[in-house]
C-alpha cells in the first residue's frame, strides 16, 4: 500500500508539472530536460532500495543519466539499448535518453491502448475512407463501408504496419484520432515515458512526434504483458478477412515487416525470437525493437533506432542479440 501511494503521488506531481510547463511554454513539446526526469526515476529507485522498500522502479532496468553510453559507438545507428529484463540490468546503451523519431514503433502504444480499452471481438463498419497523407505510406485495402473486426484491424496494424489501421483503431477506441492521441500521451506519462510526445497514432513523421530508446522500452515492457500482443508480433504472416460494402468477403494476405521472422536475416544461435515492431521513415530511418529469450530462459529487450539502412539495422541488432547468449 505504501509503495502504491508513493507511486501515485509521484505520478500526480509529475503530471501537474507537465501541465504547468505546457501552459507556460505554449507548445506541445515535452518541457522537461531528459536528464532531469530520468534522474528522478534513478533517485527514487535508490532511495526506496536503501530504505528496504520496493520502489516504483523496482521492475525497471535503470542507470544514471550520465552513464547512458555504456557501449562502443555503433556508427550506423543513432541510438541502441539492450536490457536483460529478467535481471533488470542494462547490458548496453548508446544515446538511449536522446530525442528520436520512432516511426511505426509508435503503433505499440496504439496497440496497448486498444487492448486496454477495446474488445477484439467488436465489429467496425468504416464510415469514411482513412486518408494517410504521406507518399509511400503502407496502408491496408480497407475502405468506406467495409465491415471488419477489431482483431483483424489490430493484426494488420502490427504485422503489415498499416498506417490507416492505427487511425481506425483510434477512432474506434476514443471516437476521434485527436482524443486517442491525448490518451497516448497520458499513458506515456503514467508509464514514466516522460520524454515522449505523440502527435499521431501511426508514427508518420512530425517534428512534434518523438520519444527515446529508453521510453520505448518502458512502453514495450507494458505491452508485452498482454498475451495477444506477443502472439501478434510473433506472427510471420497473416490474412485479414472482412466484408466489403457490397457484402462480399475479402481476404488480404500480408507478411511481417520483421525480417528475422521471415528468415531474411538469421537469428543468432541460442536466441528465441518473440518478435517486436519495426519502423521506417525518411527522418527516423530504420528502427526495430524486439523481445527475445536465451537458452537460460532470460528475457531481453533490444532497441536499435536511426540505422542508416535496413542492412545496418539488422547487423546492429544481431550484434546486440549475440550479447544475450555470450
Amino acid at each position: 500500500m505504501r509503495q502504491n501511494r508513493k507511486k501515485k503521488a509521484f505520478l500526480r506531481i509529475l503530471s501537474l508539472l507537465t501541465v504547468i510547463c505546457f501552459l507556460i511554454t505554449g507548445c506541445g513539446k515535452n518541457p522537461f530536460t531528459l536528464e532531469k526526469t530520468y534522474e528522478e526515476y534513478y533517485q527514487e529507485s535508490q532511495k526506496e532500495e536503501d530504505s528496504g522498500l520496493e520502489g516504483m522502479a523496482a521492475n525497471l532496468a535503470v542507470l544514471p543519466a550520465e552513464e547512458q553510453n555504456t557501449s562502443g559507438y555503433y556508427s550506423n545507428d543513432y541510438a541502441d539499448l539492450l536490457i536483460n529484463d529478467t535481471a533488470n540490468e542494462v547490458i548496453e546503451s548508446y544515446r538511449c535518453f536522446e530525442k528520436v523519431y520512432p516511426a511505426s514503433i509508435t503503433k505499440i502504444m496504439t496497440a496497448l491502448l486498444t487492448l486496454e480499452h477495446g474488445n477484439l471481438d467488436d465489429t467496425i463498419t468504416l464510415e469514411h475512407d482513412t486518408v494517410v497523407a504521406e507518399d509511400g505510406a503502407v496502408i491496408s485495402t480497407l475502405s468506406k463501408g467495409d465491415t471488419v473486426t477489431v482483431s483483424q484491424v489490430f493484426h494488420t496494424m502490427m504485422i503489415k504496419s498499416a498506417n490507416d489501421c492505427a487511425v481506425i483503431l483510434a477512432e474506434y477506441v476514443a471516437g476521434s484520432e485527436e482524443k486517442f492521441i491525448d490518451m497516448m500521451n497520458e499513458r506515456a506519462k503514467e508509464l514514466g515515458a516522460t520524454h515522449t510526445h505523440f502527435a499521431n497514432t501511426n508514427g508518420l513523421h512530425s517534428p512534434e512526434h518523438f520519444t527515446t530508446a529508453y521510453d520505448l522500452y518502458l512502453i514495450f515492457k507494458e505491452a508485452v504483458k498482454h498475451e495477444t500482443f506477443v502472439d501478434t508480433v510473433s506472427m510471420k504472416d497473416f490474412t485479414m478477412t472482412y466484408v466489403n460494402a457490397q457484402g462480399h468477403e475479402v481476404k488480404e494476405y500480408m507478411e511481417s515487416t520483421n525480417y528475422y521472422l521471415l528468415n531474411n536475416y538469421p537469428i543468432p544461435t541460442g536466441v528465441v525470437m518473440y518478435g517486436g515492431k519495426t519502423g521506417t521513415t525518411s527522418m527516423a530511418k530504420s528502427c526495430l525493437i524486439l523481445m527475445t529469450e536465451n537458452d537460460d530462459g532470460e528475457r531481453f529487450f533490444s532497441v536499435v533506432l536511426g540505422a542508416k539502412t535496413k542492412e545496418d539495422l539488422y547487423h546492429s541488432m544481431t550484434d546486440l542479440l549475440e550479447k544475450t547468449v555470450n
